[in-house]
């Protein structure tokens, strides 16, 4: 997410604890991606959107990144709304894409020095090399990230999405590619920032490993919140139950 200096620099102006979805329905002409979405996710929680392609998790993070507008109801930030928070409101927003927004001609910490210099970010050497080390990479720094493995680079737009200390931090399929010790750093850097207060929404289709991090799941079908059992079993069992229409044995949705 690109943003002037002017509103990074305007950033601290704006702090939220919560993010609030108010019957939010958003269209595409005449396609429905949302119908009237409300949930509330708040500091120091990781709420994972799950659901099949197509269902509006995507749509989902857009909006909140501010990317998009609801075509009716409301995203609030706190109890602002983007309209009223203004063009700062970016500043604390970080977003992660399933595109990483990387180049990758450019070293692990020429792309980071690029886009802190972007967010309009003071240490920007400094903060470059503490988030390639956060990230387990200090090593590559000089690397260009075309060498990089899809995990690697995971990582570093991780680290992109966090250089400017974003109160809400928003990941589209971040597991997507990782192998095992990958995704076990990134499992550890989301309970970091948990425990730091961030609100982290995230969308997911790895079950396992959004199992080890998420204190709630939210089941988009169709643009639609629907029931997701949350008492016994694994979220992916919970899942094909709930895509079914059926409570998971022994439990109650």
């Amino acid at each position: 997410m690109s943003l002037p200096s002017a509103t990074i620099g305007q950033a601290s102006s704006v702090d939220f604890d919560r993010l609030v979805f108010d019957d939010v329905s958003r269209y595409f002409g005449r396609r429905r991606a949302l119908a009237h979405v409300s949930f509330e996710s708040c500091a120091g929680e990781v709420v994972g959107l799950v659901g099949p392609n197509g269902a509006g998790k995507s749509t989902v993070l857009a909006l909140a990144a501010t990317t998009l507008q609801a075509s009716s109801g409301q995203v609030c930030y706190g109890d602002r709304s983007a309209a009223e928070l203004g063009p700062a409101l970016r500043g604390r927003v970080g977003l992660l894409a399933h595109e990483l927004q990387l180049y990758p001609e450019l070293t692990a910490r020429e792309n980071l020095e690029f886009f802190a210099a972007l967010f309009g970010l003071d240490r920007v050497a400094e903060r470059s090399v503490e988030a390639l080390e956060r990230a387990g990479l200090g090593s590559r720094a000089d690397d260009p990230v075309s060498g990089f493995s899809r995990g690697m680079r995971q990582r570093v737009a991780l680290e992109r999405a966090l250089l400017h200390d974003p109160t809400l931090l928003l990941l589209d399929e971040p597991f997507t590619g990782l192998d095992e010790a990958s995704a076990e750093v990134l499992i550890e850097r989301l309970r970091t920032l948990k425990a730091a207060g961030r609100i982290v929404l995230l969308t997911t289709h790895d079950f396992e490993n959004a199992e080890a991090v998420v204190d709630r799941v939210m089941l988009l079908k169709a643009g639609r919140v629907a029931a997701i059992d949350s008492s016994t079993g694994s979220l992916r069992d919970r899942y094909r139950h709930a895509m079914r229409g059926e409570a998971v044995p022994g439990g109650a949705v």
